[in-house]
C-alpha cells in the first residue's frame, strides 16, 4: 500500500488513542532501558502496539509501519550514507587530524578551548558523534598535558562542539529525521541550525567549561603515548552516540583499516567538509533571493539538492583526500566502503521511527494532538521540544527521542510556514540533547575516556548537554521571532 493512500484513522474513542499512544510509548521506554532491546526492535514492537490498540489492526498496523520504514528510508538513507563516506575518508586520509593540528598548533594556551570548540564544531558536521570523539580524546588528552590544564578545560570545549553538530544540524541522522518526518526544507533547517549552533557552542563549550572546572578539579592529565587512552575502555562504553546498537565505537573511525601513508592539506579537507554545506545554503539562499525563471537559481537548485551536494562532497574527498594521502583507487574503495555497514543499524532505528511515526499518524494520534494543541496557549516549538525532552530522559536515546516527538507533533506543521516548520525540527533536537546520564551510552563514552567517576560525569557531560538543549531552545524561539 502506497503511502499516500493510507487509511484514514478509524473512528476511535480519543482516550483509546491516547492510551495506545501512551502504551506504545511505554512499550519503546522500557525495552531500552529496563531490558535493553535494541532501539529498532522496541521501535517495532511499540508500533504493534500502538497500531493494535489503537484500532488499525494487525493489518492496518503492518501496511501503516511499512510504509514509514520505506519512506522515511528512502528520504534519508541516501544522505546518511553519502555523509557517513565523507566522514570515513576524512578520518582514513588523516584529513580530520591535519584539521586538529593545524589549529591547536598555532593558538596559545588562553585561546585552547575555543579553539578545540572550532575544531570540533568544523569536523562534527560530517563525522558522527563518536567518530569526533574517537578522533579528538587523544588530542585532547594531549594538549591538557602539554599546556598543563584539566582535561575539562578542553575537552567540554569539544565535546560540545561535537554533540551540538550532532543534534542541530544536518547531514547528522536526528535532523534529517526530523526534517524528513515534518516536511521541511533542508536548506532552510541547515542555515537556522548553523546560526543557532554557534551561540551554543559558545556558551556551552569555552564559557561553561570554566565553572565545570570549579565543580569537577582535575589535575592536569599526564602526557600519553600514541596507544592510549583505551579504545575499548569497558562494558557499555564503546556503544555509538546515535544509539544504533554498534559494538565498537572505534571501528566507525577506522573499520576500513586504510591507512594513509602521506600528509593531505589542511585546505583539502576543509573544503570536503564545507562544499556540502555550502552548496545546500546556496540552494536555499537562491530560492529567497532570484525570481523563478533564473537560470541560476534553477542550477543552484540541483546543485543544492541534498544528496546532489553531499555526492559533491563524496567525489571531492575522493579526488583531493584519496591520491594526495598516498591511497590508490582500491584504498579510497575500501576506505568508503568500510563507511558503509557501521551505519546499518542507524538506518534500521530511523526507518523504524519513521513506521512508527507513520502508525501514530495512520491511526489518528497525531491530528488528536494537533487538536488539543489549538485549545492551549502551547507553541508548537515548546511542545516539540518537551515532548523529546520527555523521551530522551527515559530513553537516553536521542534517536528515538528526535522520531517520537516528531511523529506527534507533525500535524502541527502542516499549519506553519517554512521558516517555522524548520524551526520546528530544531526545537526537536535540542529537546533531544537534554540531560544525557546513565541510560545514554553517550554518557559512559564520555566518563570512561576522559577518566572521571559516575558524579564528575553529571556535573560535567550531563550539564554540558542540558545547557545546549536550553540554549538552543531559547535562540530557536528568539529567531521564530522574526519568521
Amino acid at each position: 500500500m502506497a503511502q499516500d493512500e493510507a487509511p484514514a484513522p478509524p473512528a476511535v474513542p480519543p482516550a483509546l488513542l491516547i492510551t495506545a499512544a501512551v502504551l506504545g510509548i511505554v512499550v519503546i521506554v522500557l525495552l531500552i532501558s529496563w531490558l535493553h532491546v535494541h532501539p529498532f526492535l522496541a521501535l517495532v514492537f511499540g508500533s504493534a502496539v500502538l497500531g493494535v490498540v489503537g484500532g488499525l489492526g494487525p493489518e492496518g498496523t503492518i501496511n501503516s509501519f511499512s510504509d514509514g520504514v520505506g519512506s522515511t528510508v528512502g528520504g534519508v538513507g541516501v544522505l546518511i550514507a553519502l555523509g557517513s563516506m565523507i566522514g570515513g575518508l576524512l578520518a582514513d586520509s588523516g584529513g580530520a587530524d591535519r584539521v586538529v593540528e593545524a589549529v591547536t598548533s598555532r593558538v596559545g594556551a588562553r585561546a585552547l578551548p575555543w579553539a578545540l570548540a572550532g575544531v570540533a564544531a568544523l569536523i562534527g558536521l560530517p563525522l558522527f558523534f563518536e567518530v569526533g570523539v574517537v578522533l579528538l580524546v587523544p588530542v585532547v588528552l594531549l594538549v591538557a598535558a602539554r599546556a598543563r590544564v584539566s582535561v575539562l578545560a578542553v575537552g567540554i570545549p569539544a565535546l560540545a562542539g561535537l554533540s551540538v553538530l550532532h543534534g542541530l544540524v544536518p547531514p547528522h541522522p536526528g535532523p534529517l529525521v526530523a526534517i524528513d518526518a515534518l516536511g521541511a526544507d533542508l536548506g532552510i533547517t541547515l542555515a537556522f541550525g548553523l546560526i543557532v549552533a554557534v551561540p551554543t557552542v559558545i556558551v556551552a563549550g569555552p564559557l561553561f567549561a570554566k565553572l565545570a572546572l570549579r565543580w569537577v578539579p582535575l589535575a592536569p592529565p599526564a602526557e600519553v603515548g600514541p596507544g592510549q587512552p583505551d579504545p575499548d575502555p569497558g562494558a557499555g562504553t564503546t556503544t555509538t552516540r546515535t544509539d544504533d546498537g554498534e559494538p565498537d565505537a572505534a571501528d566507525r573511525a577506522t573499520g576500513s583499516g586504510v591507512r594513509a601513508t602521506r600528509r593531505v592539506s589542511v585546505g583539502a579537507a576543509v573544503a570536503v567538509v564545507l562544499t556540502p554545506v555550502v552548496l545546500m545554503l546556496l540552494r536555499a539562499v537562491a530560492e529567497v533571493a532570484l525570481p523563478e525563471d533564473s537560470g541560476l537559481r534553477a542550477a543552484l537548485e540541483v546543485a543544492g539538492e541534498p544528496v546532489v551536494a553531499l555526492l559533491a562532497g563524496v567525489v571531492l574527498a575522493m579526488l583531493v583526500l584519496g591520491a594526495p594521502a598516498g591511497l590508490d583507487r582500491r584504498a579510497v574503495s575500501a576506505s568508503i566502503g568500510g563507511a558503509l555497514p557501521p551505519i546499518a543499524g542507524i538506518l534500521l532505528i530511523v526507518g523504524a521511527g519513521g513506521g512508527f511515526k507513520q502508525t501514530l499518524i495512520d491511526a489518528g494520534v497525531g491530528d488528536l494532538v494537533g487538536r488539543a494543541a489549538e485549545g492551549i496557549a502551547l507553541s508548537p516549538l515548546i511542545l516539540g521540544w518537551l515532548v523529546a525532552v520527555g523521551i530522551r530522559v527515559a530513553t537516553g536515546s536521542a534517536t528515538v527521542a528526535t522520531i517520537t516527538a516528531a511523529g506527534i507533533v507533525a500535524p502541527l506543521a502542516a499549519d506553519l510556514n517554512a521558516p517555522t516548520v524548520a524551526l520546528l525540527a530544531l526545537a526537536i533536537g535540542a529537546g533531544s540533547l537534554f540531560f544525557s546520564h546513565v541510560n545514554d551510552a553517550g554518557f559512559w563514552l564520555v566518563k570512561e575516556y576522559f577518566g572521571l567517576t559516575v558524579g564528575q560525569t553529571i556535573k560535567s557531560w550531563s550539564v554540558m548537554e542540558t545547557i545546549i538543549s536550553v540554549v538552543g531552545l531559547a535562540l530557536v524561539l528568539v529567531l521564530s521571532a522574526f519568521v
